[in-house]
């Protein structure tokens, strides 16, 4: 059975029946076939070898199979699939299936957040390179599509959530492990869960991989000191011998050991903010290991930008510069952002889905700035406002916040509350999920409206505008 239908359930679906064209498949999603991708849907129609299971129930019949390929958004922890389990079925996924099917090597990627773009940054470096290189996972392709073309010398640079993760029985021959930290404990129950799962890109390496990984994390340096892999860290405040790092405003990469090289000047980066300085280090150490030159991964580094609502600048309207980072779903992200931005961020628009995180660091990083105005989106933005509020008598009394319900409503008081020459932020610090399908439909919101309301002219205070601040 394949459960849900998606993209990659899709992709799934093509490469089971290329194999096994007579065979029956159980086809598991909760939408009705006339809600599915029109593509999709006229796939299922016309094969007579599936058995359909959709809507409200398609969970109901997990039992009846011996192999399920789960979609990786459902959770292992659902009842139905524990029940499953129990009785013998075997539960596999899409990214299983590429991994035991993959004639090629496979980059992983993974880390709580910068798993895009340096995924991206790599497959540049690779690209520039001259080498057969193909995105996938999270941001590119699901890699089944692409199996067909593969060949032993191709590489694929595989974006690998903690859901892609978890069940893998196979780690890539190149590891990057960026940084760690609670998030998604909704789907994994816990944050050792969590771990355990992103722990899979590294458990299964041997001698003859690489792993290349933040030496600053403390728990990243715990996880890997056992590992019997080739060890590549990089780290802005170390020199390291093997490793990548930052020194007198270059970047270095000593790989192979004792051949310390100097790649480029950090300041020829086109992406803002120390923690890229870090997905860059990640890529330069990725691009020496496979045999790129120092000349062709500066090159591709110094022309790569950013990614759309990765922390893009989206322009200045009536003196105010504007930032999305719709992707920043965990405080860790927003108080990086806080941090390259400086003291002319005067608002912030935070809060979204709420996934029991702590947003007490938050709360203290937005306390030590400059800050003035707080736009608040459900349900996360109340608990922001409180652990900001915990500073009661301090900068807190300062800080104006307004609660909202529609981004319209965000951005047309960001243009209110913000002085010209200075910053708004959108770096929610949560998941979208409530008031928005997901991350880019936010951040699409947010650059609309910040381009259409800025392009009307001088935006002015009325006392109406101003009902729902909470004092």
């Amino acid at each position: 059975m394949l459960l849900g239908l998606g993209q990659e359930g899709f992709a799934t679906f093509r490469f089971l029946r290329e194999r096994f064209p007579q065979q029956q498949i159980g086809l598991a999603d909760q939408s009705p076939l006339d809600q599915l991708n029109p593509e999709i849907a006229e796939a299922i129609r016309s094969d007579p070898q599936v058995r359909l299971h959709l809507g409200d129930h398609y969970l109901d019949s997990l039992v009846e199979y011996n192999v399920i390929v789960k979609s990786p958004g459902i959770p292992s922890t659902h009842p139905a699939i524990q029940q499953a389990l129990e009785l013998g079925t075997s539960i596999t996924s899409h990214t299983a299936l590429f991994f035991a099917n993959c004639p090629a090597t496979i980059v992983g990627i993974t880390g709580t957040k910068g798993k895009s773009t340096t995924s991206a940054l790599i497959h540049a470096v690779l690209e520039a390179g001259g080498l057969d290189t193909y995105l996938v996972g999270n941001m590119g392709n699901p890699p089944l599509n692409l199996l067909p073309q593969a060949r032993a010398d191709t590489i694929f640079v595989y974006e690998l959530s903690s859901y892609q993760l978890e069940g893998l029985r196979q780690s890539p021959h190149v590891a990057v492990f960026l940084n760690l930290f609670p998030e998604h404990l909704d789907y994994h129950g816990s944050f050792e869960h969590y771990l355990q799962a992103k722990q899979n890109i590294i458990r299964y390496q041997s001698g003859r991989d690489y792993l290349v990984y933040n030496a600053a994390s403390d728990i990243l340096r715990g996880l890997v000191a056992e590992t019997t892999t080739q060890r590549i860290p990089f780290s802005l405040e170390s020199v390291l011998s093997p490793g990548c790092f930052v020194a007198d405003g270059h970047i270095l990469c000593d790989f192979p050991q004792g051949n310390c090289a100097q790649v480029m000047r950090a300041e020829e980066i086109s992406l803002f903010g120390t923690f890229n300085l870090q997905n860059v280090l990640a890529a330069v150490a990725v691009g020496k290991i496979l045999g790129v030159s120092r000349e062709t991964i500066a090159e591709a580094v110094h022309g790569f930008q950013p990614l759309e609502h990765r922390f893009e600048r989206v322009g200045t309207y009536q003196g105010i510069t504007f930032y999305n980072a719709s992707i920043a779903t965990v405080p860790q992200a927003t108080i990086e952002h806080l941090n390259a931005l400086g003291e002319d961020v005067q608002t912030v628009l935070l809060g979204g889905y709420d996934r029991h995180l702590d947003f007490s660091a938050l709360g203290d990083r937005i306390i030590t700035s400059q800050v003035r105005t707080l736009i608040l989106f459900p349900t996360t933005g109340q608990r922001i406002w409180e652990a900001v509020r915990l500073h009661e008598g301090t900068r807190a009394t300062r800080l104006q916040p307004f609660f909202v319900h529609d981004m319209e409503e965000a951005v047309h008081l960001a243009y209110l509350h913000t002085e010209a020459g200075k910053i708004c932020l959108h770096s929610p610090a949560s998941p979208s999920f409530g008031l928005f399908r997901d991350y880019r439909e936010r951040g699409k919101l947010f650059k609309h409206y910040v381009e259409h309301i800025g392009q009307m002219g001088e935006t002015k205070v009325s006392g109406a505008e101003t009902l729902n601040r909470v004092r």
